[in-house]
């Protein structure tokens, strides 16, 4: 859903919410029960949460570098190693390639290139979960 969409569902959803026709900005009759029922107004807030929520993960994949994501070509990787040796900073390497900083010391690492603990990103847990040692 693009970001004008997003903007008129919220606009719609909160008119409703409010008891106002979204088209003509009128209060809505109050013999419309539906409207007045305390679970159909939180279903209205809860949408209007998840739009919320929708658009501002759109903003943030909106600013992510272009190569987020993508496989590495081996001739992405052979360029990655030429700047790398020749003393480009993983700022930079990040810029050229598009790709976050986390990203290229992960690729640097992989590749030999660099050790763990020149890492200037680290390693999110992929999972919070407590193993079961009995298991």
């Amino acid at each position: 859903m693009m970001k004008h969409n997003f903007d008129r569902a919220k606009q719609v959803l909160t008119a409703l919410a409010h008891g106002i026709d979204p088209d003509t900005g009128a209060d809505l009759p109050s013999q419309n029960a539906a409207l007045q029922r305390v679970e159909v107004v939180r279903a209205l807030l809860a949408g209007i949460a998840a739009l919320e929520l929708a658009a501002a993960r759109a903003a943030r994949r909106a600013q992510r570098p272009g190569s987020v994501g993508k496989v590495w070509s081996a001739e992405e990787e052979r360029a990655l190693i030429e700047a790398f040796q020749r003393g480009d900073t993983v700022e930079t390497l990040a810029a050229q390639h598009q790709r976050t900083v986390k990203a290229i010391e992960v690729r640097l690492e992989r590749l030999g290139l660099l050790r763990p603990s020149d890492r200037t990103m680290n390693e999110k847990p992929r999972s919070r979960a407590i193993k079961d040692p009995g298991r």
